[in-house]
């Protein structure tokens, strides 16, 4: 939903009366087409691998193999269904569903700190010491919450999994200024697959499952969340749970038992499948936005200073895996057009192998893998120098990536959002949809 002077627009379903409001206001983006688009683009959805930490471009999607030893890597290339494209031999599956997603080789932008690189990637805005400073723009999945809202009611618009780590480096997704009612719903997964959470939505300790089949009880309950809601920042959570608790079609959306085993076995038995299998359920539901954030030190944390070889051979299988069955079982659904899977992290890495086996961080190039939404698949977009450190080809920022993202969504990314002073501020600081990838 989107607020205007103290109303709230829904731009999936745009009235007469509100576009003319709307226009009246000249707000950035919200022209006739883009309206149109919103509303033919409603059912929509993203999910994004959040690949924290930096994963290697050379080591994955743009290899070297003509380079120097220190430069290829200790990786194989393997041929892909893309003639001329090649991927690392970690990445059997992505061989055969090539011609399924387009690679983006040619994203740089000039920030090595995980923090600040995370910050412009995931905000569309560069941020100098983001750490101390904290979070100073919505989040793309939190704006996508705030403008779209859910596809289904009853679901949660913004959701990561297992949890959006806010204290963390390389995670910035909360939704800033446009408040805590937008910031992703923690779905939690199973803590066998690792040190991760159950999920934050549960029932508050004074209400039972017995209160909760009082209609009369659960709708004063409802009420007095709202009200306090109003006063305590605290209670927004609170609200989020009962609505998740409540309604049985957001129970269901998360109870992952329900898949068949055979699914299971197919998107794998290991954090990264089962947070794919859980991504595909809520959206099949109506959640709009799903980031998956793995983070286990040396398996799913991206940042390879140091045995890179080793930590790979673990984390691209799984990677591949999970990945690529979440495609094909989008795509057998008939939901490939409707849904982008988007796989990218806050930078590359270094062009040479150092001295701890490892690559250091290097925001010179980057990688970004993207599939359906009805993006152009089969498509590889810009290129870097024979040893993967610098853009050759068509330079492309943060913004143009995201500025992609909210094009498959309907929504322009030049449009304003009233941050806390109620001052208009742009989805995304600069960028503009990537051509080769849009219809």
């Amino acid at each position: 939903m989107l607020e205007v002077l103290g109303r709230d627009v829904r731009l999936g379903g745009v009235s007469r009366r509100s576009f003319l409001r709307i226009g009246s206001l000249g707000l950035a983006g919200l022209s006739l087409p883009e309206l149109l688009a919103s509303e033919s683009r409603k059912d929509t959805a993203i999910i994004l691998f959040w690949m924290a930490g930096g994963p290697s471009h050379i080591d994955t999607y743009d290899m070297k193999p003509a380079a120097p030893a220190e430069v290829r890597g200790p990786f194989k290339p393997i041929s892909t269904r893309l003639p001329g494209f090649q991927v690392c031999e970690l990445l059997p599956r992505h061989a055969q569903l090539a011609d399924r997603f387009s690679i983006v080789r040619s994203i740089r932008h000039t920030l090595g700190v995980h923090d600040d690189a995370s910050h412009w990637v995931q905000t569309g805005y560069p941020l100098l010491q983001a750490r101390e400073r904290g979070q100073q723009n919505p989040a793309q999945g939190a704006a996508i919450s705030k403008i779209r809202g859910p596809n289904q009611p009853g679901l949660p618009a913004n959701v990561s999994i297992p949890e959006a780590y806010h204290s963390r480096q390389g995670f910035y997704q909360s939704a800033a200024f446009l408040g805590r009612g937008h910031d992703p719903v923690n779905a939690g997964i199973d803590p066998k697959l690792g040190n991760y959470r159950k999920p934050e939505f549960a029932l508050p300790a004074d209400l039972s499952l017995d209160r909760l089949s009082d209609r009369r009880e659960l709708t004063t309950a409802f009420d007095n969340l709202s009200r306090q809601a109003e006063q305590r920042s605290l209670d927004d959570a609170n609200a989020r749970a009962f609505e998740l608790v409540a309604g049985s079609k957001a129970r269901e959306a998360f109870e992952l038992g329900r898949e068949p085993d055979r699914l299971h076995d197919r998107y794998g038995r290991h954090a990264w499948g089962q947070a794919a299998l859980l991504a595909r359920r809520l959206v099949e539901a109506g959640t709009t936005f799903v980031t998956i954030n793995l983070y286990e030190k040396d398996i799913d944390w991206w940042d390879d200073h140091y045995t890179l070889e080793k930590n790979l051979r673990k984390r691209l299988p799984p990677f591949d895996q999970s990945l690529c069955a979440l495609i094909e079982d989008l795509a057998q659904r008939g939901m490939a057009e409707r849904v982008l899977v988007a796989a990218f992290g806050e930078f590359g890495r270094g062009p040479r192998i150092d001295a701890n086996a490892g690559r250091g961080h290097w925001p010179h190039a980057m990688s970004a893998l993207l599939s359906g939404g009805g993006i152009r698949a089969g498509q590889i977009v810009g290129a870097t120098s024979a040893d993967g450190g610098s853009v050759r080809d068509r330079p492309l920022g943060p913004g143009d990536l995201l500025s992609t993202m909210y094009r498959v969504m309907g929504i322009d990314s030049a449009l304003m959002l009233p941050d806390a002073q109620n001052r208009p501020v742009r989805l995304v600081d600069e960028g503009t949809p990537i051509r080769e990838l849009i219809g």
